[in-house]
């Protein structure tokens, strides 16, 4: 049994991913419109276009919806195990040196 402030992690993900998808598919239209590198010529040329165009949008997609998951996922992260409380006492900097001795040429 889960928490009630836990987040339902498989609607998250498809949710998220489904968001990628949809900016994939702008991103891949913008390419093809501002013909980028001559992309959208050499697509608009080609006999497997609508392959070329598919995969472009499927790959895209798939890196801007777990980036779009991955970004959700490290925003809901807790504040109440931040390490940047002042409880550990007065840190004081030390001088560490280190001889060349024990290097080899």
């Amino acid at each position: 049994m889960k928490p009630n402030n836990e987040p339902d992690l498989m609607a998250l993900y498809l949710r998220h991913c489904a968001m990628g998808f949809v900016l994939s598919a702008v991103f891949v239209a913008m390419l093809l419109w501002r013909d980028v590198a001559g992309l959208g010529t050499l697509i608009a040329g080609s006999d497997v276009g609508v392959l070329a165009v598919f995969l472009l949008w499927f790959f895209h997609g798939t890196v801007f919806g777990s980036v779009q998951f991955a970004l959700m996922i490290m925003l809901q992260s807790d504040d109440h195990n931040d390490d940047d409380d002042h409880h550990r006492g007065r840190m004081i900097p030390v001088r560490v040196t280190q001889s060349a001795a024990g290097r080899r040429p």
